[in-house]
């Protein structure tokens, strides 16, 4: 399976948990795995992330926030480059307006 494939099936699963009652906080395992799972507030609060939990991704990743919170009820796929890399990211908002995305280098 494609990275494209792979992130966009974790990131559905996740929002579609979400969206049937689970927590952002549930998935914390998921931001363990390679590609990592991030859970997002709307205004940057970082809910599920390997490093920066709790931490505005607005604050400290503006370029990346400014892509990621495009992220529609039916998911769409984002570009933009951090630390030297160009990344790819698939970000989906759950009905309760989270940011649940997961990326990969390309």
């Amino acid at each position: 399976m494609k990275e494209r494939e792979v992130v966009k099936k974790q990131v559905d699963e996740i929002v579609t948990a979400i969206d049937g009652g689970k927590k952002a906080e549930d998935f914390a395992d998921a931001a363990k795995k390679d590609p990592y799972v991030f859970v997002m507030e709307a205004a940057g609060k970082l809910l599920v992330h390997p490093t920066l939990v709790g931490e505005s991704l607005k604050e400290k990743a503006g370029p990346v926030y400014n892509e990621v919170v495009k992220g529609t009820t039916d998911g769409i796929y984002v570009k933009y480059e951090w630390a030297g890399a160009k990344k790819c990211t698939y970000s989906r908002k759950t009905k309760s307006g989270l940011i649940v995305g997961c990326g990969y280098n390309e």
